[in-house]
């Protein structure tokens, strides 16, 4: 990872002292989010968080003068951009970028939501669901079943659909085959979900029923 430049340092020192909370120009937090010193925030209004990397770069204090002349800010996100939405496979209009570029999207959401489990967990734990979660579960779901490499139903594929159930804090998975089912199952458990298996009322299908662990 290369070193941040002054700018970037001084923005990361300037971080609120208790929330890590950043303020800046769209694309100086952009490039730090690129460069993993901070995250966005999936809740609106989307702001920027330290990370732990971001966290020890403040922590080392100012660098010492560079002879060399800061590098330009970093080119504006392309106009088709926008928040990022995971995808519960039951959309019905285009969803953006696909192949390597939607997998650094998913990524990038993926630590950030990691993130902040750790921030805003009691315990501090990366590996149970937080609060934002339980409150977006359909959202939830599907960040963590398209991070473990599962893929949502579209136009012109079979995948997984996430979906809300009258349950409170429990969402439905659905997949065209058994065997795909067992793997979404495995995923959110992974992620630090409950899940059980359950037989559709009618046509004989099968479904997971899943909800965030709390313990």
């Amino acid at each position: 990872m290369k070193p941040p430049t002054a700018a970037q340092r001084r923005i990361v020192e300037a971080a609120d002292p208790q929330t890590g909370r950043l303020s800046g120009t769209e694309a100086q937090l952009q490039a730090l989010v690129r460069a993993r010193l901070a995250f966005r925030h999936p809740r609106p209004p989307h702001a920027c968080f330290l990370t732990p990397a971001g966290h020890r770069v403040r922590d080392e204090g100012p660098a010492p003068a560079q002879p060399s002349p800061e590098p330009p800010p970093p080119a504006p996100a392309p106009a088709s951009s926008g928040v990022f939405a995971a995808r519960t496979g039951t959309e019905t209009e285009p969803t953006g970028p696909e192949g390597p570029a939607r997998a650094r999207e998913v990524r990038s959401a993926w630590e950030g939501l990691v993130e902040l489990r750790r921030m805003t967990n009691p315990d501090g734990t990366r590996d149970r669901p937080c609060a934002w979660e339980r409150t977006h579960l359909v959202q939830a779901a599907a960040l963590a079943l398209e991070t473990a490499g599962r893929v949502p139903a579209g136009p012109d594929r079979e995948g997984y659909r996430v979906s809300p159930t009258p349950q409170p804090e429990a969402v439905a998975v659905r997949e065209p085959t058994a065997d795909g089912i067992r793997a979404c199952a495995a995923a959110l458990e992974r992620a630090g979900w409950q899940t059980s298996e359950h037989a559709e009322r009618r046509g004989g299908g099968r479904y997971v029923l899943a909800s965030p662990r709390r313990v």
